[in-house]
């Protein structure tokens, strides 16, 4: 199963950090990107969550986007990607 969504995140992040190892332990793919070594993710999460760089924000294939999602709600839209 490929990557069906991309995690911006930063090294520091905490939450960031749960939800890695929760997607993880559940086997579900996806893609990292530290938005602190790419400007470019930064200005997309920034786009997206209303000027602020708030992480994890995740991009899905269809371009939705969730802003430091549980992990029942990744498993549910990875559901509806489905």
């Amino acid at each position: 199963m490929s990557a069906t969504f991309t995690m911006y995140s930063t090294p520091w992040c905490g939450y960031c950090h749960r939800l890695k190892t929760q997607l993880d332990r559940e086997g579900i793919p996806f893609q990292i990107v530290d938005i602190e070594q790419e400007p470019e993710a930064a200005e997309l999460v920034e786009k997206v969550n209303n000027g602020n760089q708030t992480v994890p924000t995740l991009v899905y294939s269809d371009g939705s986007a969730q802003t430091n999602p549980s992990l029942a709600q990744v498993k549910a839209k990875l559901a509806e990607l489905a």
